[in-house]
């Protein structure tokens, strides 16, 4: 048990300084969720609550926020950072149930965010302030008078990365069939969806046809709402889940951002079995070689949790790399800009090109003696198997 008088008293002190961002982590074992996370909205704030394949959100007010962080680290949750305006803080619990918490200054007029560095400054950004969408404006990333929400900038930077690989890519293939076809595996609230359909047709003048694929029937709702209120005509939304979506009809760009887990996978199969031109996909929460991985020649890798953790991670996303290469995609793993800044910020692009038969062995023989090193077994892997493609 944690002194719950001391806890507000910190609490109380981290909310006096209007956090921008709060995230939630070290759950305990019976946690049906796995982060927390919440952001600074006009009227309090918006909670975000992570299960291993969905995402939940709720509006509270400053009042209950402090409240709800209270019941989180009271009930066995063991680590807050916050982002405020002014200071950035750490609480945590120890095992002993030892409150530890610490401060540090930073800078009062960018709160959290990081300073540009010469590859991320706004020159280069191809979403920007001065020229916002109203999607972008009704979701909270601008303000009406055209600037970018403090709260919601790492959403921005993310955005913009995840375009400006997109844009790579586009640039270097042919003039791209008309309509283009583009899925997006997961669109949750739809920041990307809305961002890539005005990319591809506003910004670059291509026809498409685009469908955002959830399982939150509510979300999905929204979504559609905001298409017909924009004049989005080739955009649709349908709720459904990632491994039953159909394989059927051209697919010339699959997209996924933070499908969690083993739904990257499916994303993949039904992408590779669709002959999508172009692969843009950010995994998340691979936990599924971690609960696998075993080995003897490398016990070291897998004594300490946190290194087998971010090594089966590692793993996970150079088997599918290698995978798609024998598919016959020239595959890359590009360093992603995540806004929860942890390690897991890796994008594979893959797009279609010819590849030797030699060539498409060696990536499978590769990704074989990596999977029974570690006895290995990723979907990915068995879904291709099972279709005949391996």
């Amino acid at each position: 048990m944690i002194d719950t008088e001391m806890c507000r008293k910190y609490l109380e002190t981290i909310f006096e300084d209007t956090p921008a961002k709060i995230v939630i982590s070290k759950p305990p074992a019976n946690s049906e969720f796995i982060k927390i996370k919440a952001a600074g909205t006009d009227k309090g704030y918006l909670f975000e609550k992570f299960t291993r394949k969905q995402a939940f959100h709720e509006n509270l007010s400053p009042e209950n926020a402090l409240e709800r962080c209270l019941g989180l680290l009271s009930s066995g949750w063991s680590q807050l950072n916050v982002w405020g305006n002014s200071k950035e803080f750490s609480l945590s619990v120890s095992k002993k149930g030892k409150l530890l918490f610490s401060k540090r200054q930073i800078d009062a007029q960018n709160g959290d965010i990081p300073k540009e560095n010469p590859h991320n400054r706004k020159k280069n950004y191809i979403i920007t302030e001065d020229k916002p969408f109203p999607a972008l404006v009704d979701m909270g990333i601008f303000t009406k008078e055209g600037k970018i929400a403090k709260p919601m900038y790492d959403k921005f930077r993310q955005i913009n990365r995840f375009v400006e690989i997109v844009d790579d890519a586009v640039k270097e293939r042919s003039e791209p069939v008309s309509p283009l076809k583009v899925m997006d595996f997961g669109c949750d609230k739809s920041y990307l969806t809305f961002v890539l359909y005005h990319y591809f047709t506003e910004i670059k003048g291509i026809e498409t046809e685009m469908l955002g694929l959830d399982l939150k029937a509510d979300v999905i709702e929204k979504c559609s709402a905001a298409a017909e209120k924009y004049g989005y005509k080739g955009l649709r939304f349908e709720t459904g889940d990632i491994g039953s979506a159909s394989m059927q009809g051209r697919l010339d760009i699959a997209v996924t951002l933070h499908a969690c887990d083993t739904a990257t996978d499916y994303a993949l199969f039904n992408a590779v079995m669709r002959g999508a031109e172009m692969i843009f996909s950010v995994p998340c929460c691979q936990h599924e070689l971690n609960g696998q991985m075993k080995t003897d020649n490398f016990k070291i890798l897998t004594r300490y949790g946190i290194v087998k953790e971010r090594i089966a991670a590692l793993c996970t996303d150079s088997i599918r790399a290698n995978l798609l290469e024998y598919c016959g995609y020239k595959t890359q793993l590009l360093e992603f800009i995540d806004f929860e800044h942890t390690p897991k910020n890796i994008l594979i692009r893959a797009v279609r090109r010819k590849n030797s038969a030699g060539n498409k062995k060696m990536y499978l023989s590769e990704a074989e003696k990596l999977m029974q090193e570690f006895s290995f077994e990723p979907t990915f892997y068995k879904l291709l198997k099972e279709a005949g493609k391996i």
